[in-house]
Parts: C-alpha cells; structure tokens; sequence
C-alpha cells in the first residue's frame, strides 16, 4: 500500500521548519506502511560533495573505509557516523565515489549523493526512523517521505524508500512496475549501479540516466511514461526541483495542495492538513500521465 509525501517550500517562510512539518506529514501516513521509513531533504547546496551511507552490518569501520577510498581515488574524505548512517564529505569525484563504494564495500549501502541532499531510512515504526535522525530538526527548502508495506520484497533498509542513484536526485514510488528487471539491465549497460532488487530503484536509476543524458526533470519524466510498465505515484525531488507523477491508470492515490509558500503532496489529504495556511490551499487530484514540476531555478 505505501505512504508518500512531499513538501517544496516556494518561499523561505517556513525554511527552518522543514524538518517538523515533514515529520508531521509522514506521522498521518504511518499506517499505510508500518515496516519500514525513509526520507530525503534538500538543505543548502553545499560546496563538497556528500554522500549518505548506510552500513548493512551495523558494524562498519567508517574511518577504515575513508582511508582505503581516499587512497583508492586519491580523494580528501571525512565521515560522520549517525546510528547506522554515516554522511561522507569529499573533495568531488561524488559519482565516482558512489561507484567506488557499491564495488569495494559490501556492507555498505550508499544511500544518496549531491552537494544538497540527504538520505536516511529505516525498519520499523515511520515515527521511530523520524526521530531516529531528527528529521523534525532539520531545514532545507525540500523534502520527500515515504512510508513502506512491503508486498513484493524483504523489509530491509537498503530496499526501502526514498531511491537515489544520481547527484540530488531522488525518488518515493507507491505502485509497482512490470519492466525493472529488463529495464535495470538496459540501464547498467548504460552505466548505472544498483543496489537492491526494488523496481522503485530502477525508476530512479531511469530518471538520473535520463538527466546525465541531457534532460530536464519534465522531459525525463515524459519518457518515464512510455519506458516505465506498471502503475505508480512518484514524487521526485533534484537540487532545485520537485515534481510528481502519476501512470495512466492512477490507480494509486494522491492528491496536492499548494499556497503561495508551498506545494505538497500525499497519499492521502489527511498529511497535507497538517500544514500552516492550509484552509487557503488550492487542492486538486494529479491528473494521470501529467508532469506537475516546480523549481528554484532561474
């Protein structure tokens, strides 16, 4: 069944209060997928690059592995443990560390990589992972959630959501797709690397692919509705952007609200009244096979 949310703040008004406000729209969905819950918010580029790690053992040497990679690609690193996290900042290189890791650290899931996002999930309880790595705290201009029902695959960390596998860019699918298997392997000749065997990976991985390629995230998304086979609700997330989508079926729901201080969506309209200002909200359904995109960009 799956729960996901997404909040883009338009203005800075309610920057610091990105974390809480995205905390609370998670808490509404948390009945929709118990198992397990993950977010990604978009805080202030930085000039590093960082990726977020997770280690599968719960016993990775953090300090080991920034050694044996900088050595590996000679690279400055420096990581900072946060439960079974780590955020890795390096000197850039960011796609090339990425691919270092998935090859050379077994025990090690990266989760996400860019200047702006970060990536932390987890098993159990959405309120527990939320607390877990004070999502509540934490500002940016951006956000994505997602709580899991795991229908089709093992409640693992690594196989729960948000997906990332290009620089800012990430994803949150309720749905599923028929093509991940054929297509993953299309997008590995292409260059892309996974690390788990959920399709929501592989319609991440299409996305970033089809960024490096040269498209915008409305042009990307328009491919994903004749490459992707299956049904699906995205909400997607880059540097500057946040977009959502659904099939043409919409069998899955959704629904949008937006101010002139943001734009959200959910599952279900009962996380979005959680937000300030809500009872002046424009409210609608997505329409099937429509882009909706918002940016920062000039």
């Amino acid at each position: 069944m799956c729960g996901i949310v997404g909040l883009y703040l338009k203005t800075p008004k309610h920057g610091d209060e990105l974390g809480r406000l995205t905390a609370g729209m998670l808490h509404e969905m948390r009945e929709r997928g118990p198992d397990s819950a993950g977010f990604a918010v978009y805080g202030a580029a930085e000039a590093t690059d960082k990726l977020v790690l997770l280690s599968t053992t719960g016993e990775t040497d953090w300090e080991q592995l920034v050694v044996a990679m900088g050595k590996a690609l000679s690279i400055e690193a420096e990581a900072l443990p946060i439960s079974d996290h780590a955020v890795l900042r390096i000197d850039g290189h960011g796609r090339e560390a990425r691919r270092w890791l998935i090859e050379n650290a077994p025990d090690v899931t990266v989760l996400s990589e860019g200047h702006a996002l970060e990536v932390f999930k987890g098993v159990g309880d959405p309120d527990a992972v939320a607390e877990r790595f004070n999502l509540a705290g934490r500002t940016g201009t951006h956000a994505i959630a997602h709580t899991r029902m795991a229908t089709e695959s093992a409640v693992t960390t690594s196989g729960s959501h948000p997906f990332a596998t290009g620089a800012d860019t990430c994803l949150v699918h309720n749905g599923s797709l028929s093509n991940h298997n054929r297509l993953r392997e299309k997008l590995r000749a292409a260059g892309e690397s996974f690390q788990t065997q959920n399709d929501s990976e592989v319609a991440a991985g299409f996305l970033a692919w089809r960024m490096r390629e040269g498209d915008d995230l409305d042009t990307a998304l328009k491919h994903a509705l004749t490459d992707l086979d299956g049904f699906f609700t995205f909400a997607i997330g880059t540097r500057d952007g946040f977009a959502v989508l659904r099939d043409p079926i919409a069998c899955k729901p959704a629904v949008v609200a937006e101010t002139d201080d943001w734009v959200a969506m959910a599952s279900e309209f009962r996380a979005i009244a959680t937000l300030p200002d809500v009872a002046n909200a424009e409210i609608w359904e997505p329409t099937p096979a429509v882009v909706y995109s918002w940016s920062h960009a000039a």
